[in-house]
């Protein structure tokens, strides 16, 4: 089924609070789309107790997902009304991030949404966590919610028109196409980032770190390069977007910091990435700017893929004994 006009948001049965159900009603009021709340459930120990008792595991997984629905429910009478009707959806499945992308899938929305919360070091080591899995493998656009209100409607796009980390050409085009997008519907202002650092570049220059006794360097000329550059890439990257030039920010330092920094200076009320699916020892190696942001940043996050995006989790038709919906 195909929404193309429809926002996707993944409940949190567990919390009082739902930031990603209060953004995703704002926005659909907003721009006209229509929106569904989706809970996706399981409780790996319910086989169990239904060989122990009379009833059978598929009438508990029907009451289990009743439950869920009814949480939904709930939530779509608090935020909707006449002009905006939300459908709810409880579905039965696991692991949590390939449950969510199934769904999408099934159900094509325009947009994925899900509140985030900080991630200790060591979910971001194991890569165990729903945010790193859907940031990899959701093929849809993502946005992760920080807080249930914008701190203003300015869209802050990082690119990086060098690709020096290993993102395609054409994913930095999708990038500013998406942000300028979501500007101009929410009424805000579009500004453009890129950040380089220069410590490892002339760490690998002078065969050792910076100080070492390998010899005098050149290296205010190397930095000077270096800017003319990433100078250069930036604005012909964004005159192709006419994107105006004051609001295109080159800053020289750590990438994530200057990004951070420049967010709140901007007070954007969400940050575009991109983001690519890599193989486990690349994960562990490389990582992404959009997963090492994602704690730091003091605004949403909407991450895109690269057009032609194939997700490794898999779509399957759902069951309707492992689904129950209602549609508004």
């Amino acid at each position: 089924m195909t929404a193309p006009n429809n926002i996707l948001v993944v409940v949190d049965p567990t919390s009082d609070d739902q930031p990603a159900v209060e953004r995703g009603a704002e926005l659909a009021r907003k721009l006209g789309w229509s929106l569904e709340l989706l809970i996706c459930h399981y409780e790996p120990g319910l086989a169990a107790v239904g060989l122990l008792g009379t009833v059978k595991p598929e009438e508990l997984r029907e009451l289990a997902l009743a439950r869920q629905l009814g949480l939904l429910n709930a939530l779509a009478r608090k935020y909707g009304d006449d002009e905006l009707k939300i459908s709810t959806k409880a579905v039965w499945d696991t692991p949590l991030y390939e449950g969510i992308i199934r769904e999408a899938l099934r159900r094509q929305p325009r947009l994925v949404m899900k509140d985030t919360h900080y991630h200790s070091a060591i979910s971001r080591t194991l890569l165990t966590n729903t945010d790193w899995h859907l940031i990899r493998d959701c093929p849809m656009p993502l946005w992760l919610v920080k807080s249930d209100r914008m701190a203003s409607p300015t869209v802050l796009a990082a690119v990086d028109p060098l690709h020096e980390h290993d993102k395609p050409a054409a994913l930095d085009s999708r990038i500013l196409a998406e942000a300028k997008t979501f500007a101009e519907l929410l009424g805000g202002e579009l500004h453009v980032f890129h950040g380089y650092d220069t410590a490892p570049a002339l760490a690998s220059i002078s065969g050792g770190p910076i100080g070492s006794p390998a010899g005098p360097l050149p290296v205010a000329d190397i930095i000077e390069n270096m800017d003319k550059e990433h100078r250069t890439a930036l604005l012909e990257l964004t005159r192709q977007h006419d994107v105006p030039q004051e609001r295109v920010h080159l800053e020289q330092g750590a990438v994530v910091a200057t990004l951070c920094s420049t967010a709140s200076e901007l007070t954007a009320g969400v940050v575009v990435m991109g983001a690519v699916s890599r193989s486990l020892i690349q994960r562990a190696t490389i990582g992404s700017l959009a997963e090492q942001a994602l704690d730091r940043l003091p605004c949403d996050v909407l991450i895109v893929k690269n057009k032609g995006f194939e997700s490794e989790v898999m779509y399957k038709p759902q069951p309707a004994s492992f689904q129950q919906a209602v549609n508004n």
